[in-house]
């Protein structure tokens, strides 16, 4: 069996290293959510991490991992009492994306509780991971009810099976670490705020460091176990200092200073609720620990805040993640100023530590890459060197040969040109400069006609589908597993056979009998948003309302867990400025920074907007798109503007591609292109202000 990438190994990426190591001692913190670009190494720093965890004792033969010094008495397995001990490695369990929610928490095996009347029960990932590491790799893309179910697990440390009358219930206590790229889309904030800490992971652009990166990885992966043996020596050192840290922790005390500090910090960055305080206090409790402190100082409240505050302050999926550093330099000084039992002399209420430049706030954990590191290659480059031109570069000064001002004559002759050509300038600039958009609002909900078939990777809440979750709408009949039984139809298909069954009393059910329950309930679509960024659209005012209109409804996508792209077309072409990703803070800054002006070429839009669907179909044949067309309905680009626009339209309807039309015309005269846009399309249309759900609240209101 290959060796995993040795944890001291790792070149960089000091904060995340962190942020695993802290939870391995302390892993009520509750986990690690990192976030970054993709190929910088998330996956083998957590597998890496694993094969340092101390190994646990369990009772001999459970499948739960109970301890034998205190057993849970709840075990599906016991109860154990005078059992035999065995000791294992800590277990790595890995989540697939495409996981069921049987597959997560065990599942019940309904034929045999039916036909046979056995109670069995099968473990699912939640239990195997118990007392180990949970591993979600891409846990963005996890469906909502599984990450739902996933986090309470992890919160209340137990699992629960409810299923058809039948209750399991087990210990469920594991160090969870979810790695995601944020492109590829969020999660929702009540799920993101279920992660303790929260790690920014991104690739250093410093060539020396890179280049050792790659150093390392081309040297493992030609001799796998002669790498691992070369860091033996380091990694032994960090799951001893683990295990110290551990048995250090209920000896550190953190003060009612330290915590009103704490507290005092949550508030001024005015996160929602209070786990941030209890994450944090727990943070610096193990930093501490980890430290060798028997105290809580100050330096491990900021390191702490930095770690568990970033992804709570977040108001809406649009706003950057991130701690403003002088924000928390701020409200760390307040709170030791406003405190009046501050005392620096008092010894039960101790002030900053000592910094500590081998520990892992600078530079990772010991045995690692730090300064005085004895493993191979510690002569690496390292996040936290020193810069090695403090002064900030040469001082560039102006050449007099090249800097001289012009004669009077050439100021003359610049003022007439600069006039004769400041129109053509200010036009130029107009079209290129962006506009901001306006606030974003709630929005009408546009749906796909039809009922859909969604699959695991498709659950969300805009249009009807027939899902795993939801209401029972029918029954039917498989030949596969029947995890979801609808028992009234069951009981009903086996009823006539229990004469032919020699049965007077009593039911005899047979596989045959068995009857599936079909669910309606919500999916998540494609939404494709077709902007028109030409000139007829281009008024600046009018454009900022577009944009307003396109930045709502990707709000209302993303609360729906829709998959957004957009396509622009402006002069005399259309471009997929966003490909469909999960992410609307990209479609959202991408939306910002479009530019407007030139002709109308809507033909082209169509089109472009058909060809990237039908590219998305093969991709994602189980997520059904909705096109957004938002125009003024004008097509001033070709020779036959108009009619290859509706030519183009007609395609998109022939291929049975839903659609809805945004009418962005205004003035007191209307054409009404964009209502004859939608007629070409078989798609309704909205006027720009009826957008505005709330306007239509207003509208009916008034009526009234």
């Amino acid at each position: 069996m290959t060796p995993p990438y040795p944890f001291s190994a790792v070149v960089g990426l000091d904060d995340l290293r962190l942020a695993l190591t802290l939870n391995a001692v302390s892993p009520a913190i509750g986990g690690v959510l990192a976030r970054g670009e993709k190929g910088t190494a998330k996956s083998t720093v957590v597998r890496a991490l694993h094969a340092l965890l101390p190994p646990v004792t369990v009772v001999a033969g459970c499948r739960f991992a109970c301890d034998p010094a205190s057993p849970d008495p709840q075990c599906p397995d016991g109860p154990h009492t005078d059992v035999a001990a065995d000791t294992r490695a800590a277990r790595l369990v890995e989540l697939p994306v495409g996981a069921t929610e049987d597959r997560l928490v065990g599942a019940l095996d309904l034929e045999r509780a039916l036909t046979e009347g056995v109670r069995a029960y099968q473990p699912g990932l939640l239990a195997a991971a118990h007392r180990g590491v949970l591993y979600v790799d891409e846990v963005n893309l996890l469906a909502d009810h599984l990450v739902d179910t996933l986090l309470d697990a992890a919160g209340m440390g137990r699992a629960y099976v409810e299923r058809d009358g039948v209750s399991v219930r087990h210990a469920a206590r594991f160090l969870l670490v979810g790695t995601m790229n944020p492109e590829e889309g969020e999660l929702r904030p009540q799920l993101l705020d279920r992660f303790g800490l929260t790690v920014e992971v991104t690739a250093s652009r410093e060539p020396k460091e890179r280049a050792e990166v790659v150093r390392r990885r081309l040297a493992y992966e030609a001799d796998p176990e002669g790498f691992a043996a070369r860091w033996a020596g380091n990694d032994a050192e960090l799951a001893a200092h683990i295990v110290e840290a551990r048995a250090r922790l209920a000896d550190v005390v953190l003060s009612d200073a330290a915590l009103r500090r704490i507290s005092a910090v949550c508030a001024a960055f005015d996160v929602d609720g209070l786990r941030a305080d209890l994450v944090t206090a727990r943070t610096a409790v193990a930093l501490a620990a980890w430290h060798g402190r028997d105290h809580v100082t100050d330096d491990d409240i900021r390191r702490a805040a930095e770690l568990a505050l970033p992804h709570r302050r977040r108001r809406n999926p649009f706003d950057a993640p991130g701690l403003d550093q002088d924000q928390l330099d701020k409200a760390l000084q307040e709170a030791a100023a406003d405190d009046p039992d501050d005392d620096p002399d008092d010894p039960d209420d101790p002030g900053p530590g000592p910094d500590d430049d081998t520990g892992p706030d600078n530079g990772g954990p010991p045995g690692g890459n730090g300064p005085n590191s004895d493993a191979p290659n510690s002569d690496a480059p390292h996040s936290n060197a020193p810069d090695e031109n403090p002064g900030g570069g040469p001082d560039l000064k102006p050449d007099p040969a090249t800097s001289a001002p012009p004669a009077p004559a050439d100021h003359a002759k610049a003022a007439e040109n600069d006039t004769d050509d400041r129109p053509r300038r200010l036009a130029a600039a107009a079209e290129q400069a962006a506009v901001r958009a306006t606030n974003p609002y709630r929005t009408k909900l546009l749906t796909v006609p039809g009922v859909g078939r969604s699959q695991t990777d498709a659950t969300g809440r805009r249009s009807p589908a027939e899902s795993r979750r939801g209401r029972v709408v029918r029954a039917t009949r498989t030949d596969g597993p029947v995890t979801d039984v609808h028992l009234i139809a069951t009981l009903l298909a086996a009823a006539p056979h229990q004469k032919a069954r020699g049965r007077t009393t009593g039911l005899r059910l047979e596989k045959q009998d068995l009857r599936a329950a079909v669910r309606r309930g919500r999916e998540s679509n494609t939404i494709l948003f077709c902007v028109d960024a030409s000139g007829s659209m281009a008024a600046r005012q009018r454009m900022a309302a577009v944009k307003g209109a396109v930045l709502s409804l990707l709000l209302d996508a993303y609360q729906r867990r829709d998959t957004v792209g957009l396509v622009t077309f402006r002069r005399d072409t259309a471009t997929l400025a966003l490909p469909p990703t999960g992410s609307v803070e990209v479609a959202a800054r991408r939306l910002e920074e479009l530019p407007t002006g030139g002709r109308t070429p809507l033909a082209q839009g169509l089109l472009k907007s058909a060809e990237v669907i039908k590219l998305e179909k093969r991709r994602n044949p189980h997520r059904r798109p909705l096109l957004v067309v938002v125009t003024d309905g004008r097509a001033t680009y070709g020779k036959n503007a108009m009619s290859d626009a509706r030519r183009a339209a007609a395609h998109l309807a022939a291929e049975h591609i839903a659609a809805v039309v945004v009418d962005c015309e205004s003035g007191p005269i209307r054409l009404n292109l964009a209502q004859e846009l939608a007629r070409h399309l078989g798609a309704p249309a909205l006027r720009l202000e009826e957008l505005n759900a709330d306007n239509l609240v207003h509208v009916a209101r008034g009526a009234a």
